[in-house]
């Protein structure tokens, strides 16, 4: 069984224990930490947007089309479906000469509330631009353009979330190049976003994520996409969630110093460029709200912090709970284990 990373506090007992495994890896695949089994193979849904983006990038694609820092972080984003995410994955479509009908990821309402509301409220419905994944699939549709050639672009992208598409076979190529597993004898399913979904063990996402942190391992064309998604990132780290989001927020102060991404059921990646680690995080029950912690706690251990951001990861790594009355009942809290095993003050 896996250990505990995180508790959840209600007054002075532990009510709940969030169990699960995580790896910090170097580049090399040298593991400078590691809980719970790090073998067994997970599904890392969307926190691994940033490689799958590396082909739209290493095509020539995003040149091609003039896409922004803005732009780019969108590719690697789950957002919120707030208007400027909205409005941007329309204009990404709007270069490739396309409309949010070429989208393939489906449609459902904006993940933030008031951002939900205020569509309600409009007597608007939810497009697939309010999907959290239009960026991405934004992304993918310039790649597709670029692949057509002289094919016309509509007819080439049908079906492009397919396995066997051209698109995604490039996508899924850049994921096994970057974590170095042969995705032909992994788990496979598909995502929320309808696109294939393969289990990979947290050792070589860690490492892919060291990888994109540093450009060792990758090709020369993918290094540069990774440090050029990298930076697009850093510079408009609203893009990849939104208001009040744990990856915005973490994001806006450390800079180029954190790159990390949320995935669905528990899963957390990072690149810790500086240090030249990746991160990897599995949640065992799939809680959101138990990667988070570990994450922050991760970072707390391995990035040197000013006051400021001292303060943030105190904040995110040891989360108040409140009832509705607003009366504090609880808090979320890193695991004594997890605290021992890097080093840090439990």
């Amino acid at each position: 069984m896996n250990p505990a990373l995180v508790e959840a506090w209600r007054g002075n007992a532990v009510e709940s224990r969030h169990r699960g495994s995580l790896a910090v890896v170097d580049a090399d695949g040298g593991v400078l930490a590691a809980l719970g089994d790090i073998d067994l193979p997970a599904f890392p849904r969307s926190a691994v947007k940033v490689l799958q983006a590396l082909p739209l990038l290493e095509s020539g694609a995003a040149a091609r089309f003039g896409l922004t820092g803005a732009e780019l972080a969108l590719a690697c984003a789950s957002h919120n479906g707030e208007e400027p995410h909205t409005r941007t994955a329309a204009g990404v479509l709007a270069k490739a000469g396309l409309d949010v009908t070429a989208l393939e990821c489906g449609t459902h309402w904006p993940l933030q509330d008031i951002a939900t509301r205020a569509l309600a409220a409009a007597g608007q419905v939810p497009s697939a631009l309010h999907n959290n994944c239009s960026g991405k699939h934004a992304g993918f549709v310039c790649l597709g353009c670029q692949l057509a050639g002289d094919r016309e672009p509509r007819g080439f992208l049908a079906g492009y979330v397919k396995p066997d598409h051209p698109v995604m076979r490039e996508v899924s190529a850049a994921l096994q190049a970057a974590t170095g597993y042969d995705l032909r004898h992994a788990p496979v399913g598909t995502d929320g976003c309808s696109i294939p979904t393969y289990a990979v063990p947290l050792r070589h996402l860690a490492r892919a994520f060291a990888r994109v942190g540093t450009g060792s391992g990758l090709s020369p064309g993918h290094a540069a996409a990774a440090r050029q998604l990298r930076q697009a990132v850093a510079g408009a780290p609203f893009m990849v969630a939104g208001s009040g989001r744990f990856d915005t927020r973490l994001m806006e102060r450390f800079g180029e110093r954190v790159f990390c991404k949320v995935g669905a059921e528990g899963v957390y990646c990072a690149a810790l460029p500086q240090r030249g680690l990746g991160v990897a995080i599995k949640i065992d029950d799939g809680a959101a709200r138990g990667c988070e912690v570990a994450m922050a706690t991760l970072v707390e251990a391995f990035v040197e912090q000013d006051e400021a951001e001292a303060a943030l990861l105190r904040e995110l790594g040891s989360v108040t709970l409140r009832n509705w009355n607003g009366i504090s009942v609880g808090r979320l809290a890193a695991a004594p284990e997890l605290r021992r095993a890097l080093g840090l003050p439990e």
